[in-house]
């Protein structure tokens, strides 16, 4: 593997870690918001990551990470009785997002890590660079 695949495998893995931030983000801005029908609640989202591997000298390596498909969560809306709710069905009932907040929290730490520590990596491999070029000096 050569030095420039490190920068397309972090540079993937930034990619991707971005798109989990933004679902993450999109997941908590929609976690209280309610609706009579449960068919039109919102569903949480999570990215699916695969590895990109690519045949170098006869064996597959990894050359990054690709984010396959946004899926969505098939879990059930939560029900809540709330005759007073102007979006209320005809029972009195409303459906909220099963989004967890603390679930969503930990997903966007855990994100926002694995986003600085691809930046770091870059960083690092500059450097690692640079000084290979001043030992010419």
């Amino acid at each position: 593997m050569g030095i420039f695949n490190v920068f397309n495998i972090a540079g993937s893995g930034m990619s991707a870690q971005s798109v989990r931030l933004n679902t993450v983000a999109s997941n908590m801005a929609n976690a209280n918001n309610v609706s009579g029908d449960p068919a039109k609640i919102y569903r949480a989202k999570n990215p699916v990551f695969s590895a990109v591997m690519q045949g170098l000298g006869g064996r597959n390596q990894v050359t990054g990470v690709r984010v396959d498909r946004i899926q969505q969560s098939a879990n059930e809306a939560v029900r809540r009785y709330e005759p007073d709710n102007p979006q209320a069905d005809d029972k009195g009932y409303v459906y909220q997002a099963d989004v967890n907040p603390v679930e969503e929290m930990a997903n966007m730490i855990s994100a926002s890590r694995s986003y600085q520590n691809n930046v770091e990596v870059l960083n690092t491999a500059k450097q690692l660079m640079l000084s290979t070029l001043r030992l010419g000096e």
